[in-house]
């Protein structure tokens, strides 16, 4: 009868996962801890003299409904969210900080006329939001570390906080970036052909791309 019983874990963890949402290995590793517990206490209740279906009955009534179990799980999976988000971030600022003035560097036009004053002013606007980006990074990281090691109701909603404040400094450094880039071309029509340019370009974009994805699972995974 341990296929039954087999029958009866897979249904709830079924239930259990479309309730679930946040990083897909996160979330397999926890339904996989999941099936082990429940799986060895129905073997435990057999070993009691349990017959095989009653066992994987009671296993599963004790383990929890998804309504009980859903919300500890859940702030697990948003943890996890919050950390992948804020690691790639914290990357990503510090590489647009560090290289950001290589993609002009020996250009053919860094010799020529002065850009407008809201250029300039824009330019510079973006080391603020990197800093700001790498910031809430860092918050939500150690946020992050301190819920999970201290029994506070305070630390996952600052942390929360946190994610929120990162997504949207990074929805604004997605702004700003994409209208520096469009005016340089206008001011330059070189720039699109300047090879530190386009490389900046390709992986800038690749980096925001994965941000946005980590970004959506996140709040996913804190709605």
């Amino acid at each position: 009868m341990r296929g039954y019983t087999d029958v009866l874990v897979e249904e709830r963890l079924r239930e259990l996962a479309g309730q679930l949402h946040g990083p897909a290995s996160l979330k397999a590793d926890l339904l996989t801890e999941a099936r082990h517990a429940l799986l060895d206490a129905a073997e435990a209740y057999r070993e009691d003299g349990l017959p095989a279906v009653e066992a994987g009955r009671r296993a599963v009534a004790e383990f929890g409904s998804p309504g009980q179990l859903v919300p500890d799980y859940q702030a697990e999976l948003a943890a996890g969210a919050l950390r992948r988000l804020a690691l790639r971030a914290l990357a990503l600022a510090v590489l647009l900080m560090a290289g950001g003035d290589l993609t002009w560097r020996g250009s053919s036009w860094s010799d020529g006329p002065r850009p407008p004053g809201g250029y300039l002013l824009l330019s510079a606007s973006l080391t603020a939001i990197w800093l700001l980006i790498a910031g809430l990074a860092l918050a939500g990281l150690l946020f992050g570390v301190l819920a999970a090691r201290y029994r506070s109701s305070r630390l996952p909603r600052l942390a929360r906080a946190a994610g929120f404040g990162l997504t949207g400094g990074l929805a604004l450094g997605a702004v700003a970036v994409s209208a520096l880039f469009g005016w340089s071309v206008g001011l330059w029509n070189a720039a699109l052909t300047w090879p530190p340019m386009i490389i900046g370009a390709v992986l800038v974009s690749v980096g925001w791309f994965a941000l946005a994805r980590a970004a959506r699972c996140w709040l996913l995974a804190t709605r």
